[in-house]
């Protein structure tokens, strides 16, 4: 049975996409079915987001991989002096990931090490400062997979965090609704054109609390006639503690 930790360190090595055969697989099984792997694998895309967003594709030679494979043996491993106290858990991950051949073959790792580096040393990212979600609801899709993500910060505020592209036809929104109460029904916390991060309309709720249902259905422009949802729900997710 695998621990928490070696599910943290597959969820983010497979949103690295460092995964191929059997790991992958693995991966995406616990995708399928797995709540705690897949509020992993949705923070690791969170805080590995903005590095994508200003990376530039690079397309190695093609023998490149099979250069460095052949070169390694070779190479002298360092001499480490022994610890005196055990590596604290985070560390530990962070070495195992630094032993593996596999880590290192994406364009651009070193700027993604320094963020593992932030995350595990710091448990946050330079832009999340303050900024730690204590809900998290992972939207899923009729197709059982993760279509976004809303955080509920410490202060009260909620964000809605798209995690790929939702189609919008013409004259459509996207409209994002809670639930909290059943004999008031949901209510809609914010409108939007296409996917994007949007800042949820909350203040004037009761403040969000574990299992409270939020969804995004397809209304007509300028957002549902009646108050209520009337359109095709795309996706929704309770609330839960964030990790």
């Amino acid at each position: 049975m695998m621990t928490r930790e070696d599910k943290d360190i597959l969820a983010a090595e497979y949103a690295m996409g460092l995964l191929a055969g059997e790991e992958a697989a693995q991966a995406e099984q616990l995708l399928a079915d797995d709540e705690e792997f897949i509020a992993m694998h949705v923070r690791w895309r969170e805080r590995l987001s903005e590095i994508d967003a200003t990376a530039t594709k690079v397309t190695p030679d093609a023998a490149l991989w099979t250069r460095i494979e052949a070169a390694l043996p070779r190479a002298a491993k360092p001499q480490i002096a022994k610890m005196s106290s055990p590596l604290p858990s985070p560390l530990l991950r962070l070495k195992d990931l630094w032993d593996s051949l596999g880590f290192w073959r994406p364009a651009g790792l070193v700027a993604t090490m320094a963020a593992l580096v932030l995350a595990a040393g710091l448990g946050l990212s330079v832009r999340e400062v303050g900024r730690q979600p204590v809900l998290v609801a992972v939207l899923m899709t009729e197709n059982n997979q993760p279509g976004a993500i809303v955080n509920v910060l410490a202060d009260g505020r909620a964000e809605l965090v798209p995690l790929g592209d939702i189609p919008v036809p013409a004259g459509r929104v996207l409209q994002i609704w809670t639930l909290w109460d059943r004999v008031r029904g949901p209510v809609s916390v914010g409108l939007a054109q296409s996917a994007r991060r949007l800042d949820l309309e909350v203040k004037a709720l009761p403040r969000t609390t574990a299992t409270q249902l939020f969804e995004i259905t397809l209304e007509p422009e300028g957002g549902s006639p009646t108050g209520r949802p009337t359109g095709p729900v795309l996706m929704k997710g309770n609330a839960t503690t964030a990790l």
